[in-house]
Parts: C-alpha cells; sequence; structure tokens
C-alpha cells in the first residue's frame, strides 16, 4: 500500500528575474509525497501560472484526486491527468524512484555515478544592460561555449550587446541563442531574423506568441535564422495535436520543458514525431526546484546529447532544496 498527499511551496528569487512577459519575483510549485515500505518518495508538479496549460482553477482538486486514487498505478493516473502535463511529471518522478527504491533516483546512468557531465548553455536574463553584461561576463569566466539570453523587451539595446558579444567573440568561439519568448511581433520577427543571421546566431526561440501557427509556418519556411517552437508546444495533450503542430509549422528545432508539455512520457512523443520530420530539439527546465531540476537532468543524461542543454536554473531562488547537482565550468554534473 501506498500513501500519498500533496503540498505547495513557494521558491524565492534571489533577484527578480526578467522576461518579456514580465518580471517573476516568486514561483508556486507543488509536491506529491508517496510513503511506501521502502521508504518516502517526491515528485515535483512544478504549476507555472500564467504559462501552464494545467487548469489552474481545478489543480489542487486533481492532485487531491491524484493522492486518493495512488495505489491506481502510475498507468491508470497519467491517463487520468492527460490535461494536467506538470502533475503527470510528478506521477512519473515518484513512480521512478518507487521502482529504484531509492529517494532522488530516476534514472540510473553514468551521470548519477558521478562519471559524466550535461553540457549546458549559460542563461542571460533580462535587466539593465549593465545587469545584463555582467551576467554575460561571469558566464564568460566560467568557460562557457554556449550563452543564450533572453530578449524581447528592448530590442535596440539587446541587438547592441549581441554585436558586442559577436565582435569579440567568433560563432565558433560562442554560440549564441536567443529566447523571445513570444516579445515581437510578426512584423517586427521578420526583421529581427535577419539581424541575428548576420550575427550568426544559433536560434531565436519563439519570436512571436504561440497560438498563430499560420504566422509561424511562414516566419520557420524562409527564416535566414534557425527558430525553435517553446511555448507553441504547451496546452497539445493529445499525439494528433503534436503532429499537426509539428506538420504544419516545421520548424528547425523544438525546445521540451517536460513540467509543462506531460513530463518525460509527453516529452518522449514530441522528440519521436520530431525526428520523423528531421527536427531537432534540445531540452530545458522551466524554474522547477532542485527536486524537479534533478528529475529532468537524470532524463536527459540517458541521450548523451552534444548539444547544450538549458538546465542552469538550480541556482535561482534563495529557498531551493539540498541538492546532488552542481555546475562545473558548463556542465552540469552529479554527485552520487
Amino acid at each position: 500500500m501506498i500513501k500519498a498527499n500533496f503540498n505547495s511551496y513557494e521558491l524565492q528569487f534571489k533577484r527578480p528575474a526578467g522576461t518579456s512577459r514580465g518580471i517573476l519575483n516568486t514561483k508556486l510549485t507543488y509536491f506529491i509525497t508517496v510513503q511506501h515500505s521502502s521508504g518516502e518518495y517526491v515528485g515535483e508538479c512544478s504549476f507555472f501560472k500564467g504559462l501552464s496549460a494545467d487548469a489552474e482553477v481545478n489543480y489542487e482538486s486533481k492532485l487531491q484526486w491524484v493522492c486518493d486514487h495512488i495505489n491506481e498505478g502510475k498507468e491508470f493516473l497519467l491517463n487520468d491527468c492527460q490535461e494536467f502535463p506538470s502533475i503527470q511529471f510528478g506521477i512519473e518522478q515518484v513512480f521512478s524512484q518507487l521502482e529504484n527504491k531509492k529517494n532522488g533516483l530516476f534514472f540510473p546512468s553514468e551521470f548519477t555515478e558521478g562519471k559524466k557531465g550535461i553540457k549546458i548553455n549559460g542563461l542571460i536574463w533580462m535587466g539593465s544592460l549593465d545587469f545584463m553584461r555582467e551576467q554575460i561576463r561571469q558566464k564568460l569566466e566560467k568557460n562557457y561555449s554556449c550563452i543564450k539570453l533572453k530578449i524581447g523587451v528592448n530590442w535596440k539595446e539587446e541587438h547592441k550587446i549581441l554585436q558586442n558579444l559577436r565582435a569579440e567573440f567568433s560563432a565558433d568561439q560562442l554560440e549564441l541563442r536567443v529566447d523571445a519568448n513570444g516579445g515581437f511581433s510578426y512584423k517586427e520577427a521578420k526583421k529581427v531574423l535577419e539581424q541575428l543571421a548576420e550575427l550568426n546566431i544559433h536560434s531565436i526561440e519563439q519570436p512571436i506568441k504561440a497560438g498563430h501557427e499560420d504566422q509561424m509556418a511562414d516566419l520557420c519556411s524562409n527564416t535566414p535564422t534557425p527558430i525553435a517552437l517553446d511555448e507553441e508546444l504547451i496546452g497539445k495533450f493529445y499525439k494528433d495535436q503534436k503532429e499537426k503542430t509539428l506538420e504544419h509549422i516545421s520548424p528547425q528545432y523544438i525546445i521540451l520543458k517536460p513540467s509543462l508539455i506531460g513530463g518525460w512520457n509527453g516529452s518522449q512523443e514530441w522528440i519521436d514525431i520530431a525526428k520523423a520530420k528531421n527536427i531537432d530539439w534540445w531540452i530545458t527546465s522551466a524554474l522547477e526546484s532542485n527536486i524537479g531540476l534533478n528529475a529532468i537532468a537524470q532524463w536527459t543524461a540517458l541521450f548523451n546529447k552534444d548539444m547544450p542543454q538549458g538546465l542552469g536554473t538550480g541556482s535561482l531562488f534563495t529557498n531551493n532544496f539540498p541538492t546532488n547537482l552542481s555546475v562545473i565550468g558548463e556542465y552540469l554534473f552529479y554527485n552520487p
């Protein structure tokens, strides 16, 4: 017999985190805790207000339902939580630990043995020009070969930062990615894509807001800068919806955030569809605590991808949980 309960927790940012959607000071998250004769296991359901597709109004009652039905098993629960992707991810986490009979162990690998790291990008948050420059300087000192900048609030200044970076470092020396979080209009995006191409930018995530599939398809069809879909994947709960989206838009990349797209299973479904269409991908955390980040990292390690992944968000909060994860240079390591 398994017993389960849930609780909420508010993560506090060390300093406000800026995106084109606004400034974040706190991030609410939820945890499912299960008690079993082999131990106690915790899974994170990282509900992201304003971004998650989970129905906010029924969220806690759905978590209670999961706790009440925990002994029905993983497949039954996942199936019934199809439209609650972050809860699906929490369910996967607790059952994975139950199978391994070890707290915090989801997928044993060379990564969890501490033998191999995951290459990650350095994330630069929006803010004043000086603040952004300071973050970049810190990442370069740590020898990051790939930096991702949040853009879409003050493009003139952001463009200047990118120009200065590229003047100092060639594309061979430093891979630059940008994430607009839907910050540009369709018309603006066309121009921005050309300006980015002049600077040899690796890719831009979500140049325009999600939900404008015809415009996004048009941008992707003849863009000089590769486009990665991010928010566009959120809320596509079923396989046929996913296939339709990738068929229609045909992006160069997709970004997988397990908390927002149905955990490992939901993400794997996107990967399988993308592979069949020759679309590349990488995995990114979405402001989970160290518990969810650990679950994402262990799964990411199974793919052995050389491409930098977006997993460097563990140090953002003042009240995060103890973790086996640490960033050394541009690699995320697990210390067993």
